[in-house]
């Protein structure tokens, strides 16, 4: 009898100190809980907070690369201009008198040692056009002073119209060599020469005309019989019949603004037809 009230006091304590040990565990077991918790929200916070830093990293980012120019078409493109001429500064077309940088440039070249045009009578235009590929670039053009504005007034409103011109470079970027502007469909201003075939300083000598997308338009003219064609790789634009891009006729935007502002169109002489040519008076 003794011992088997032993046991049974032998069981009671091994039950009590079971039920000791395990409300122990569970004291503790909804400490760690509670602690595990609060290290997965602070993990989601951080992570969110994260997230947050990064998405306004990533939006910083954009907004910096929007506002940045884009430098890789240094062909004398723009690239976030705007086509419609509603938001174009007036920085962008502007006229000046001839820059140190441009003059020395011009020297030899446009600017001939012969040249009886003072510099003084001469600016500089800077514009934009519409390019062929229907992306904005810069031009520049030398003329003279007595038809800058005109001309600049005349670039600005073909750019609001996205008339295309290909290239508007001064004719120093080719050493003043005409045929090999011409033939590269250039358009440009002032370069001191003579006019084809004569003794006479031509009105881009005096820096009163202006060429325009000149492959296409070409100059043509009957010389001891034969035709002269300038340039010499534009004789496929000869016949003014055809419908081809890039023509100049009397439906021709350029010609109505030209005309407007009292140019000559080379397209209505009689003795030779110079269909890129505008000049004044």
């Amino acid at each position: 009898m003794k011992k088997q009230k032993g046991m049974i006091i032998t069981a009671a304590v091994l039950l009590a100190a079971a039920a000791v040990v395990t409300g122990s565990r569970l004291i503790r077991h909804p400490e760690k809980s509670s602690t595990k918790k609060s290290e997965v929200a602070d993990q989601e916070n951080s992570e969110k907070e994260q997230d947050h830093r990064t998405s306004g990293t990533e939006l910083s980012e954009k907004k910096q690369n929007m506002n940045e120019p884009d430098h890789t078409q240094k062909e004398q493109s723009v690239e976030n201009a705007d086509r419609t001429g509603k938001s174009i500064t007036e920085e962008a077309f502007y006229i000046s008198k001839i820059p140190d940088d441009i003059f020395e440039k011009m020297q030899g070249k446009s600017y001939k040692a012969d040249c009886t045009v003072p510099r003084e009578d001469l600016r500089y235009l800077h514009v934009l056009h519409m390019g062929f590929d229907g992306q904005t670039k810069e031009g520049e053009l030398v003329v003279n002073k007595a038809i800058a504005e005109d001309v600049l007034a005349i670039f600005r409103q073909l750019y609001e119209a996205e008339y295309p011109i290909e290239k508007v470079r001064l004719v120093d970027e080719y050493d003043a060599d005409d045929e090999a502007s011409m033939s590269d469909n250039n358009s440009s201003a002032f370069n001191f020469r003579f006019i084809s075939h004569t003794t006479t300083i031509s009105k881009h000598g005096l820096g009163m005309a202006v060429d325009i997308n000149t492959l296409y338009n070409p100059y043509v003219k009957t010389v001891n019989g034969k035709l002269s064609i300038e340039p010499a790789n534009a004789e496929a634009y000869v016949d003014r019949s055809g419908d081809f891009p890039h023509k100049i006729d009397h439906d021709d935007l350029c010609y109505k603004l030209f005309t407007r502002y009292g140019f000559t169109w080379g397209g209505d002489w009689t003795h030779s037809k110079d269909y890129q040519h505008f000049e004044k008076d």
